[in-house]
């Protein structure tokens, strides 16, 4: 009797397997594949240290745009324009991860909407009491705004100490520094205070549908590199953004005065998103469980040529990074001189987008959420 039951699994298991269609699908990893490990290293070894990395350089610059208040000198000024760029510089690394508390505050909106409103900077600068938290006053603060009030208001750093010393309305404008510090300093602060309580959620459940931690993370990490590093550094001051393709618009590149920083803010982002791929630890460099280990642990595969789908992601950030090499310091410079150099950066962008956009979240079964009108 024991014989013909185990005849009977035999004959049964053999059946199913021939009606597969070919070979058993290959084992994946485990471990590649448990979403409260890489959750976890994402909360602990990437995001919430990028966060206090860029606390102490934004608590820096505060402080030297502080020491320039108190005595408007070229030093001074000096100082606290390098604390700038260095926190600018941290920005850029901390930017994709607009979910959670960030998403929650809308970080970005006051952070980092460029070109700035000269315009709306100094209505606000006469009115003193404008309102910092609206939509309308995006483009009137964040790092984009200190970069005209750094380095725009005058043609030498003497005539900069100027505007902020001896001329009129000089207390009025280093009062609204002051406000766009202060507003900074108090997001950032609630984005950070708040992780350790939303660690816990977004850690916990580990599912793939809509509002899960690790769809929104996703979501967030191939908006940013679409719509802020791909279209915002590149494809808009290029004009590849427009209808023609032939309209372009240099004075739309990040640190439009401070020029000679825009690849650097570029490069550095661009970066992030190659290091968050592969979940590299910010602290220790090493790589951690990550979006390309999870597609590993799937087997995700170029169904043409039998490649691993995290090689070809990681092939065409190469790809990309080696436009982006032989550009110039000065963006703006490229556009005007050698556009053709930024349209091809834009270009090997948009394959990557096409690969994080389309492959990756298909092979891992996430819903892109967030909508963009540009044919990808």
């Amino acid at each position: 009797m024991i014989m013909k039951k185990v005849r009977i699994v035999w004959i049964a298991t053999v059946f199913l397997l021939g009606c597969s269609g070919g070979d058993p699908k290959p084992e994946v990893s485990e471990g590649d594949l448990d979403r409260q490990v890489m959750l976890t290293h994402w909360a602990d070894n990437i995001i919430i240290p990028s966060y206090n990395t860029f606390k102490i350089l934004l608590d820096d610059m505060i402080q030297k745009s502080e020491a320039f208040a108190d005595a408007p000198d070229e030093d001074a000024l000096i100082a606290f324009r390098h604390a700038w760029e260095a926190a600018y510089i941290g920005w850029q690394k901390v930017e994709l991860f607009e979910t959670g508390p960030a998403d929650r505050y809308t970080i970005r909106n006051f952070f980092n909407i460029y070109p700035t409103s000269v315009a709306g900077i100094l209505a606000n600068i006469n009115s003193g009491s404008a309102n910092m938290k609206t939509p309308a006053s995006y483009a009137n603060q964040g790092f984009p705004a200190l970069d005209y009030l750094l380095n725009g208001v005058a043609d030498t750093d003497e005539g900069i100490v100027a505007y902020y010393s001896t001329e009129p309305d000089a207390e009025k404008r280093l009062a609204y520094i002051k406000r766009i510090t202060d507003r900074m300093d108090e997001l950032l602060t609630k984005v950070i205070t708040e992780w350790p309580t939303y660690r816990a959620m977004f850690i916990s459940k580990t599912g793939l549908d809509i509002g899960s931690p690790m769809g929104l993370t996703v979501n967030a990490y191939v908006l940013n590199y679409e719509r802020y590093i791909r279209s915002g550094k590149f494809g808009i001051p290029s004009g590849a953004m427009t209808i023609s393709g032939e309209t372009k618009y240099p004075d739309k590149v990040e640190a439009f005065y401070k020029r000679d920083i825009s690849k650097v803010l570029a490069t550095v982002a661009h970066q992030a998103s190659i290091d968050f791929f592969n979940g590299k630890d910010v602290v220790t460099g090493l790589e951690g469980p990550s979006l390309k280990s999870y597609l590993d642990g799937l087997d995700a595969k170029d169904t043409s040529t039998n490649t691993l789908l995290s090689t070809i992601i990681n092939e065409q950030f190469n790809a990309a990074n080696a436009k982006l090499d032989l550009l110039p310091d000065n963006l703006h410079d490229a556009v005007e001189s050698d556009n053709e150099s930024m349209l091809a950066v834009f270009a090997e962008m948009q394959k990557e987008v096409r690969l994080l956009k389309v492959d990756m979240t298909s092979a891992m079964s996430i819903t892109i959420t967030y909508t963009d009108n540009d044919g990808d």
